[in-house]
């Protein structure tokens, strides 16, 4: 039998290879005695001793673990910070989250503080299109983890959790059409150089051209509800045949609901109405709107449960580094019907 390793003393007590870790490291804040009996008893069963680079590697460890958000007031941002730290901070890592406000230059600017502060690894939400932004992560060997946006050319080694953003959209587009729905008008508003949103578009456009329906794209961009009230009256002066409307993102729904009850449009009598949304507000309004949910707190979960093998694949073998443990992820959309549609 070759010689034990920390994660054969994980798999032996019943535990996280992070909580063997805080053991040999004589961290025992919040572990109940009978953990550490076990992982004392694994240890010495299996004649455990942790080579000395490990051992150096630990001792550098800060604990602390950087995330960076796009928009830290869109809800998403909370609840996705809420599934990270529910996964890290019984694994005895504090989060460090930081606001890029949609700023390539000051997310830049936050990744060299991460860094200079030594942070044992960085999930980021993107705000450049470009990975380029994000080298310096690499180059420092600190495990990585994007997640929601994805990069235009993400390296194969690097980490990626996301929604099934594009084929959910392409399987509703599919549902409007055999609703009888002719027109597709989606709305956004895309505030960096990359979003999620700009593959739910796709999936959308995509649908209505297999399904030979008209598709309409209208970006608000920094325009107000003024312009969005005229532009939704124009656009459907122009239309002939039934029309639903599709909001990419929760806030802009806000926008939209308000235009719509000014123009006395009422759905889904005179409009289809759908709207991707992060939490169920919108149950509350008439008789509930058709929502596509993703989970941010399932996408948190999963980036954080990710980081941490790529934090126990360094300790292991510090020369290869974290990124032998990235993985990709993509985690479903779930449709939740409502009478914004007709015939739903």
């Amino acid at each position: 039998m070759g010689r034990a390793t920390i994660s054969d003393v994980a798999r032996e007590a019943g535990v996280s290879v992070t909580t063997v870790s805080r053991y040999i490291n004589g961290n025992y804040q919040k572990m109940s005695p009978r953990t550490r009996t076990l992982i004392a008893e694994s240890v010495k069963r299996l004649e455990y001793h942790p080579s000395a680079s490990a051992r150096r590697m630990r001792q550098q460890e800060t604990h602390v673990i950087g995330l960076i958000v796009g928009d830290i007031s869109n809800v998403f941002s909370s609840l996705l910070f809420k599934g990270i730290y529910r996964q890290l901070q019984p694994a005895g890592y504090d989060v460090m989250l930081m606001n890029a406000d949609n700023s390539v230059t000051q997310e830049h600017d936050q990744i060299n503080r991460l860094l200079s502060q030594q942070v044992d690894g960085l999930i980021v939400q993107p705000s450049a299109k470009h990975f380029v932004a994000y080298q310096s992560i690499v180059q420092a060997k600190k495990p990585l983890v994007m997640v929601d946006r994805e990069p235009e050319d993400l390296p194969e080694g690097i980490s990626m959790v996301t929604a099934n953003n594009e084929v959910s959209c392409k399987r509703l587009g599919d549902h409007l059409a055999r609703l009888g729905y002719c027109n597709v008008v989606v709305f956004s508003r895309i505030g960096s150089e990359i979003s999620a949103q700009t593959r739910r578009i796709e999936g959308f456009r995509d649908a209505a051209a297999r399904n030979d329906r008209l598709f309409l794209h209208v970006e608000l961009g920094q325009h107000d509800n003024v312009w969005l009230k005229q532009t939704i009256a124009t656009s459907l002066k122009h239309v002939k045949g039934p029309t639903v409307f599709i909001s990419l993102m929760g806030p802009l729904l806000f926008d939209i609901l308000s235009c719509l009850r000014e123009l006395h449009i009422q759905f889904p009598q005179d409009v289809g109405l759908v709207s991707f949304d992060d939490w169920r507000w919108s149950q509350y309004v008439a008789d509930g709107i058709y929502l596509l949910e993703q989970n941010p707190q399932e996408l948190g979960r999963a980036a954080a449960c990710n980081l941490m093998e790529q934090v126990d694949a360094a300790r292991q073998t510090p020369a290869l580094g974290p990124y032998d443990a990235s993985k990709r992820i993509t985690l479903d959309v779930r449709s939740v019907p409502a009478r914004s549609l007709r015939d739903e």
